[in-house]
């Protein structure tokens, strides 16, 4: 035991229960443990790193991805868990390029001022409503089956009312859709715009989204680094499947 760890030790060095430690181990995400002649399980530096990087995988990806990953890494499977690692950059990259059309398609609407529909109490039919918008009745129905307008019926007749709100989305829609914006990215203008009623706000928001991105790309480089640690570590189950490194 004197070369070894008990799990206490390995808890201690991480901030966890020493339930926990076990948790991990029986769940393949540490390396598997000796055993003392009395039974318990003896731990190694190798343990110790596997534990730091399966704790940074998780705090950068998730613990879905850190699962998947680190019982891929002891099983000797180094392609299952870069491509795991892959999948988590390629959500990140998404989440960048949304974020970014967001950006684009707000700033469009903030560059045309604000967008106001005619004065008046009146909701409008159809008709009415494409002609202040300045696009044709069937238009304004692709837009309303794609989910992007939401006008109410008149009680009776089913005919389609367009209210301030509505008629408000419309413009907002059209303005964008003349700047070649896909739906998919109108529509999600569309879902803050309703929710927070302020193009300023929602790019308040967008910047606290993209901090947060930020903050979660920084987390996966230190995951990657982390994981590499263990890889390169002469005790790792994984070591001789990583491609040595110009020796």
């Amino acid at each position: 035991m004197a070369d070894g760890l008990r799990v206490g030790d390995l808890a201690r060095s991480a901030g966890v229960s020493a339930q926990r430690i076990r948790g991990y181990a029986d769940d393949g995400l540490l390396p598997p443990a000796g055993r003392s002649a009395g039974g318990y399980r003896v731990f190694t530096e190798a343990h110790r790193a596997a534990l730091t990087a399966l704790r940074e995988v998780a705090a950068g990806y998730g613990w879905p991805i850190a699962r998947t990953v680190m019982r891929a890494v002891h099983s000797g499977d180094l392609e299952a868990a870069l491509a795991a690692l892959d999948g988590g950059h390629a959500a990140l990259d998404r989440e960048r390029a949304e974020l970014a059309a967001l950006h684009t398609a707000l700033s469009d609407v903030l560059a045309d001022g604000p967008v106001e529909p005619v004065a008046g109490r009146r909701p409008l039919r159809i008709g009415e409503a494409a002609r202040t918008v300045g696009v044709r009745p069937p238009v304004l129905r692709l837009w309303e089956a794609r989910g992007l307008l939401r006008p109410e019926r008149e009680a009776g007749t089913g005919y389609r009312r367009y209210g301030r709100t509505e008629l408000h989305a419309a413009r907002v829609v059209a303005l964008l859709r003349r700047a070649h914006h896909p739906l998919a990215t109108i529509e999600a203008v569309l879902a803050e715009l309703r929710e927070t009623g302020s193009p300023d706000r929602v790019l308040a928001e967008l910047g606290r989204r993209d901090r947060e991105v930020t903050r979660r790309s920084l987390r996966c480089l230190a995951a990657s680094a982390a994981l590499h640690a263990f890889l390169e570590h002469p005790g790792a189950p994984g070591a001789a499947a990583a491609p040595a490194q110009g020796r």
